[in-house]
């Protein structure tokens, strides 16, 4: 197993000595501390300032945290405020739906599962947290498209990848889908992305009621849909107002 690379624990240590104190210090002051050449410590504040993860003030010359790294600071954290407000409605999710619940966000034109909870009974399960799904074929995906939580507009270029003979591929299938997650409020896909299986995701709203995230069932087919193959209208009450009582948690006014 390879080791730690020096410069990545280096450019480290630097950003947390800059987030100590006052935060402000010259390339004399981050060498010092950190027990670097000049020259090394000057070398690795220049990259860090390229990816604006360090600013330099031009009067001083001092260094403090960059714009980009307290911007990644803040989606995490608007991640876990998510993950926080949504941890009882979920785990009332399961309880009441029998069925595993997880919650996703977009992240770089997929679905990131950041919260699982697991199907109530005792079969073998497997954490889905860290995961990423396809956005045209999981609920999850389909309401943060729909909702314009993350961009349709690359979906539309192109046929999408095939996973079953149910995925929705063509740029028209996907749109007409959309537009009816928009109507009702709520999206499923069935047998979309592994036959046998369903789920059913209702969108989450922050304040100003933007959609930030969605939340979801998912499971057998069988037990998720009826005769017919249509989500239970229980199970789908169930999921939207799971994703009203998160939403107000998070102080959306409108859902």
């Amino acid at each position: 197993m390879a080791g730690p690379v020096q410069s990545i624990e280096r450019a480290a240590a630097i950003l947390r000595l800059l987030a100590r104190g006052s935060g402000r210090l010259s390339l004399g002051e981050v060498a010092t501390s950190l027990g670097l050449a000049k020259g090394t410590a000057h070398g690795i504040l220049r990259t860090l300032q390229s990816v604006d993860f360090v600013e330099q003030d031009r009067a001083t010359g001092k260094y403090q945290l960059g714009a980009a790294l307290l911007h990644l600071g803040t989606s995490y954290l608007d991640i876990n405020e998510l993950r926080s407000r949504s941890i009882n409605w979920a785990d009332a999710l399961a309880a009441r739906s029998g069925e595993a619940v997880r919650l996703g966000v977009p992240l770089e034109g997929k679905v990131l599962i950041v919260h699982h909870v697991f199907r109530p009974d005792d079969t073998f399960q497997t954490l889905d947290v860290g995961s990423l799904l396809p956005l045209h074929a999981s609920a999850l995906g389909k309401v943060l498209l729909a909702y314009g939580a993350t961009p349709l507009e690359p979906l539309m270029e192109t046929e999408q990848e095939s996973y079953t003979r149910h995925t929705l591929v063509s740029p028209q299938q996907l749109n007409r889908a959309l537009g009816e997650v928009r109507e009702a409020g709520w999206a499923a896909a069935i047998q979309e992305m592994m036959m046998g299986e369903a789920d059913i995701a209702a969108p989450i709203r922050g304040q100003g009621g933007l959609v930030v995230g969605a939340v979801g069932i998912s499971g057998a087919m069988d037990r998720l849909c009826d005769s017919k193959g249509r989500p239970q209208a229980s199970l789908v009450g169930l999921t939207r107002d799971a994703a009203r009582a998160i939403s107000r948690d998070l102080g959306a006014a409108r859902w």
